[in-house]
């Protein structure tokens, strides 16, 4: 039990900044007490007891006090940060690794109604963003960092970053993240709309040139070729575009 707290009053000071000393985390880290307060609920619910109230109360007082609702029968590994942690949730048959951190409006629920298990599995390492969703009894892999506002419904390997509705694996490799970089992904949405541009722009450029052929056969047959109707186009140059994409003119 000592251990765990040492190891949750670490893994704070390492991770923020704004962390001055292990008095400060004691009074002012709703993060830290949810996870003391879960580790007295788990214990007593692993206990053996016939009634499993005692612990359900005690993790309701947890979710009264912080913001933070953790089921007493969630397990929880030494390590793991709650920043800030406003609206959390983690179900009953959850598994957080170690040295995960979960930012607030995390939710790692389940689907359906099944018994057994039915909640995620976080591996060592595991950034989960503001607002992400990890639905159901899927792993998601060591050094793995999910977007905020994601919603994750499969299973994912180690050392992936993860973004989207519902949540694609964008980025792997075997070099081990940053967790507080969390904000640093690659906007995939634009760059496939970059890339859809740039080839729009290319094929245009070959029907004009197309175009500028036929005119040509045309008038040295002394005949006229008709102009088909098109809307008016866009390029990577037009200011909605660059707006979208985030970029300057």
């Amino acid at each position: 039990m000592f251990a765990h707290i040492r190891a949750d009053l670490a893994i704070i000071r390492e991770r923020d900044p704004a962390a001055r000393g292990p008095l400060e985390i004691l009074l002012c880290y709703p993060g830290f007490q949810a996870l003391t307060l879960h580790r007295l609920s788990h214990r007593l619910w692993r206990s053996g007891l016939p009634l499993k109230l005692p612990a359900r109360l005690l993790s309701q007082l947890g979710r009264s006090l912080t913001g933070i609702e953790i089921h007493p029968g969630a397990k929880i590994g030494q390590g793991v940060f709650i920043d800030h942690g406003m609206g959390v949730v983690i179900g009953e048959t959850a598994e957080v690794g170690d040295r995960c951190l979960l930012y607030q409006g995390v939710t790692l629920g389940g689907t359906g109604k099944d018994y057994g298990k039915r909640h995620p599995t976080l591996a060592k390492n595991v950034v989960i963003g503001a607002g992400a969703k990890v639905l159901g009894a899927i792993d998601v892999g060591a050094n793995t960092r999910v977007g905020a506002g994601s919603v994750v419904v499969r299973n994912v390997e180690a050392d992936c970053t993860v973004v989207g509705i519902p949540g694609r694996v964008i980025h792997q490799s075997g070099v081990r993240i940053n967790p507080l970089a969390h904000s640093a992904l690659p906007d995939t949405e634009a760059n496939v709309i970059r890339n859809l541009m740039e080839r729009i722009d290319q094929l245009e450029g070959q029907v004009r040139s197309l175009q500028d052929n036929l005119r040509t056969m045309a008038a040295a047959n002394g005949s006229t070729l008709s102009e088909a109707r098109s809307g008016k186009a866009q390029s990577l140059k037009d200011r909605e575009i660059l707006e979208f994409l985030g970029e300057q003119s």
